[in-house]
């Protein structure tokens, strides 16, 4: 789980900074051992030339090794301000021959070897770092061997002063580019805080566009999300307010109606003399009743359309089932309406309620606005995408009017019935929620109306 108290510039920071510590320290361990490799290499070789020294000084008389070393040059020899100097050289025949017995060796003195030896050991109670050679003296076959230590002072000054050389300067880099980093950042993250504070600033009712022009590519990604969101902010409250402002324009006429013919009703004393006004409040409700439930049905068509869960239905059962149900309606006019297939499982994508919904407010304006006695066919085709047709053999609408008919609250100037002009608006509606091709057109011959719904198969 994210703390919700997580920094960008600390994540940031802490992803640059890791890596580079990592490899100062990865740096530093490895000037240490080179260090440690050429600072031994150095006094190894000059702990090599004072055993070499040594050597020069034994001699052979009468058939006995001695090592002649006076006092002033065995005080050369160990004369250091900073180390202390051991030696001790011993004959595999006459055992120790001089120096200091204590100081560490390496091997057996009856074992052979070639070469000199270095070691680490410890003498006294310091650190030591020894050389061990073997040496056969030409003049009486004797073997002697000749040790030499001395204390790591000098090493560990000399390795101590190389790396803070080495570390010193890095830690400085690292110092001054976490310091750089951090004022990068603030910078770098200065178009964030001024986005943050310009939004903060906004009164709830600005929707406007966020401006781009200051801010970063990589942040116009969030930008243009959050314009989108205000966008689709912007169509919700607007086509809010427009539903609001038509439902309130289209009850208030019958509402004055029902206020008028109650008035009147009261004002009238014989029960029989009130029937018109009655009559009058039962047409007006009804009115009323029936444009609640288009408003109703408008509303839930938007402004969301993506947010309705489109299931696959079957087209003819829907088709089938809409014409029984507004079956008796068209008896009552005596028109005949009939239901044609051209197959039983053409399959659609869709909801099954905003379909129940077109349906109906088809058949209703094919009803009312028909012919007495007239025909209505309901058709289901497959050719090549599953379509819907609905036609009538009423007086039709006029060819300058077709493309106005599916605006909301329009109604052709001469209409018979009470209609509010929400019928075809709402059929627009459900059909672009559905990815549909709505097409209101003539008849055949030119007689009638007829309207097609043709389904996007791809959808």
């Amino acid at each position: 789980m994210m703390n919700k108290n997580r920094s960008l510039k600390s994540e940031i920071l802490l992803r640059l900074l890791l890596p580079l510590i990592f490899f100062v320290l990865a740096d530093v361990a490895l000037s240490y051992f080179l260090t440690l490799h050429y600072v031994d290499n150095a006094y190894d070789r000059w702990l090599l030339d004072s055993a070499h020294s040594l050597i020069q000084e034994v001699k052979v008389k009468d058939n006995h090794v001695a090592v002649e070393l006076p006092p002033a040059a065995l005080e050369i020899f160990k004369w250091d301000d900073d180390d202390k100097t051991y030696f001790k050289i011993m004959s595999k025949q006459q055992g120790m021959i001089a120096g200091d017995k204590f100081v560490p060796e390496p091997l057996a003195p009856d074992t052979d070897w070639t070469g000199p030896v270095f070691f680490d050991d410890d003498l006294y109670g310091e650190p030591v770092r020894v050389v061990s050679m073997l040496v056969k003296l030409a003049d009486s076959g004797e073997t002697i061997f000749v040790n030499v230590a001395e204390t790591t002072n000098k090493r560990r000054g000399m390795m101590l002063d190389i790396l803070l050389a080495d570390v010193i300067p890095q830690v400085i880099l690292v110092t001054f580019t976490t310091l750089y980093l951090l004022r990068g950042l603030q910078r770098g993250l200065q178009p964030l805080h001024a986005l943050a504070k310009q939004i903060s600033e906004r009164s709830n009712r600005d929707l406007s566009p966020i401006s781009e022009q200051h801010i970063f590519l990589e942040v116009r990604t969030l930008t243009d999300t959050i314009n989108q969101l205000l966008q689709r902010l912007a169509l919700a409250i607007a086509t809010q307010q427009r539903f609001i402002t038509n439902a309130a324009h289209q009850l208030r006429t019958p509402l004055a109606g029902l206020k008028l013919q109650a008035e009147r009703a009261l004002r009238e004393q014989d029960v029989t003399k009130m029937q018109p006004a009655l009559q009058q409040i039962q047409s007006s409700a009804d009115r009323m009743s029936h444009l609640t439930t288009q408003l109703l049905v408008l509303a839930k068509t938007e402004p969301v359309q993506g947010s309705t869960d489109l299931k696959w239905l079957n087209l003819y059962e829907l088709a089938k089932t809409a014409c029984i149900n507004w079956l008796p309606k068209a008896m009552q006019k005596n028109m005949e309406l009939s239901f044609e297939s051209t197959g039983q499982n053409l399959q659609v994508r869709g909801d099954e309620l905003l379909l129940s919904e077109l349906l109906a407010n088809l058949l209703d304006n094919a009803i009312c606005y028909g012919h007495e006695s007239g025909n209505i066919v309901v058709s289901v085709q497959a050719n090549p995408s599953p379509v819907l047709v609905i036609s009538d053999d009423g007086p039709g609408i006029p060819e300058q009017e077709l493309d106005k008919v599916v605006e909301r609250f329009y109604r052709i100037p001469g209409s018979p019935g009470n209609g509010c002009g929400l019928g075809l608006a709402i059929v627009k509606e459900i059909a672009d929620l559905h990815h549909a091709q709505l097409k209101v057109s003539h008849g055949e011959n030119g007689i009638g109306t007829r309207v097609e719904l043709i389904f996007d198969s791809s959808f």
